[in-house]
């Protein structure tokens, strides 16, 4: 056998992406714990003091964390995420004491706001420590508003004087900025130099940067004189110096800009990565794919929670803490219901001469609602775009009433024909695609107008926002239903 062979490593096992592996992963978990519950069970049904029926408990119970742990190793911090959010806080609790030290940075960077929260509550000084040392500025700047205030302290006295530059530079920027969720690990050259000379400068670096697809050509006070992209790199001439190769038109970010306004750049222009420049020109960091798909995901969460008016929220939250979450918007849907029965009420002498009024009103309210619901949606996702403004708002707003018109007039002639089938009225089939028409307009005006005012005032366009157009579609659908009824059929 050649000591080649000898040496020879087997192929690597290549790991199909199956999105259900963690959901398996999930199952699997649960039942084991719930048979180590179920244990635990019958081991407290025997008397007590019964030193071998503890013992048991005890040998089940280490033999079921050590399948545990061992089905945790091999799961990637991504998955054990997935499942952490996925159980109950004591369960998640003893889940993530099984967690490998190693994998304790990814994890608590890959959950949810309030999962994180539980997890921080769960671990000691001394593995916080441990668990944060390692990561980057702009990592323990995401993680920074949870740790204690100790910890972070701690930690800041093994960065270096740069890194810790960039710790209270990430953490001085709002939320939602770019700056929040730049990274600051990046590769710079000159302009002077040959593409020789970059290459060999990379071939000694550890390992590029995660999504480094370019190279950013700086000046000696660091600003950004152009982009070098690693395909340009390779395939020209090593003699070739980098001013002659490098790019001069590129797009940059200002740490200040919207996260939501650099995500929509990366969705339009294709982008991997973007350089961030401060108000001096200078290169202060940049912002790869990984940061913008995280950015667009909790966006869109954010929005479907908005829409029914709630707040982000752990999936097994004390009771007291989902109604404080949930009761305020149910409270004012509570009072809009209150007020569409009201608007209804005052018509009782309509309805009690013409029954099967009562009956149809339900439709003209629900096919309002949900013909403000699809233009709702569409201004929200404008506004989300940046699509809207001063100058298109008015045709914009033409154009949804005139095609909400169109699809009224056509779906009124069914709703027409409904209502003379089952009242054999014309008049009340009439009634019926007017009054369709008319909050179908309605809806679409709502639809408009809530998230646009919202926008206005600097809030988020749809929190409550469906909440409001129920509230808008039901009262006014009854009083324009029930008012042309007594106009017309009495």
């Amino acid at each position: 056998m050649t000591q080649s062979a000898a040496v020879q490593k087997p192929p690597a096992t290549p790991r199909r992406l199956d999105p259900e592996d963690a959901q398996h992963a999930l199952a699997e978990v649960q039942e084991r714990l719930r048979r180590q519950q179920l244990v635990a069970d019958l081991v407290h049904r025997q008397e007590e003091g019964d030193s071998k029926a503890s013992l048991v408990e005890d040998l089940v119970h280490r033999q079921h964390e050590a399948e545990l742990k061992t089905l945790l190793d091999g799961l990637h911090p991504a998955d054990i995420a997935f499942i952490l959010e996925s159980l109950p806080k004591d369960e998640r609790q003893a889940i993530w004491k099984l967690v490998s030290p190693e994998h304790d940075a990814d994890v608590l960077l890959e959950v949810e706001d309030w999962v994180r929260e539980s997890l921080i509550e769960a671990m000691d000084r001394q593995d916080l420590v441990a668990a944060t040392g390692n990561m980057d500025a702009d990592e323990l700047a995401d993680l920074a508003p949870d740790l204690p205030p100790d910890v972070v302290a701690e930690v800041q006295k093994g960065l270096t004087e740069e890194e810790r530059a960039q710790l209270l530079e990430a953490m001085g920027y709002p939320e939602d900025s770019v700056g929040a969720i730049m990274d600051f690990e990046m590769v710079r050259v000159r302009e002077d130099v040959t593409l020789e000379v970059v290459l060999r400068y990379l071939r000694r670096l550890h390992e590029l940067p995660d999504h480094t697809d370019q190279i950013f050509v700086v000046d000696r006070q660091d600003k950004l004189q152009g982009i070098l992209p690693l395909s340009k790199l390779l395939v020209s001439e090593p003699e070739t110096e980098v001013r002659a190769v490098m790019n001069s038109d590129f797009l940059t970010l200002n740490p200040l800009d919207s996260d939501a306004d650099a995500a929509g750049a990366f969705e339009r222009y294709d982008l991997v990565s973007a350089p961030v420049m401060d108000d001096q020109g200078r290169l202060i960091g940049r912002v790869t794919i990984a940061d913008v798909v995280d950015v667009m995901r909790e966006d869109s969460q954010e929005q479907a929670l908005s829409r029914a008016g709630l707040q982000e929220e752990d999936i097994f939250a004390p009771v007291s803490t989902a109604l404080r979450n949930r009761a305020p918007w149910l409270l004012f849907n509570l009072c809009t219901a209150a007020t569409a029965s009201f608007v209804a009420s005052q018509f009782e002498g309509t309805v009690s001469q013409i029954v099967i009024l009562a009956f149809l009103m339900s439709i003209v309210a629900g096919i309002g609602g949900n013909s403000g619901n699809q233009t709702m949606t569409l201004i929200i996702r404008a506004l989300a775009m940046g699509r809207i403004t001063g100058r298109n708002l008015w045709q914009l707003v033409k154009r949804e009433l005139f095609v909400t018109l169109m699809v009224g007039l056509c779906g009124s002639l069914v709703a027409a024909l409904f209502a003379w089938v089952i009242s054999h009225s014309v008049s009340i089939a009439l009634v019926m695609m007017a009054a369709m028409v008319c909050n179908m307009l309605v809806g679409a005006s709502v639809g408009v107008l809530v998230p646009m005012v919202r926008a206005r005032f600097g809030k988020d366009p749809a929190m409550g926002s469906s909440v409001l157009l129920t509230f808008a579609t039901d009262s006014l659908g009854f009083f324009i239903f029930l008012g042309l009824a007594t106009i017309f059929l009495l």
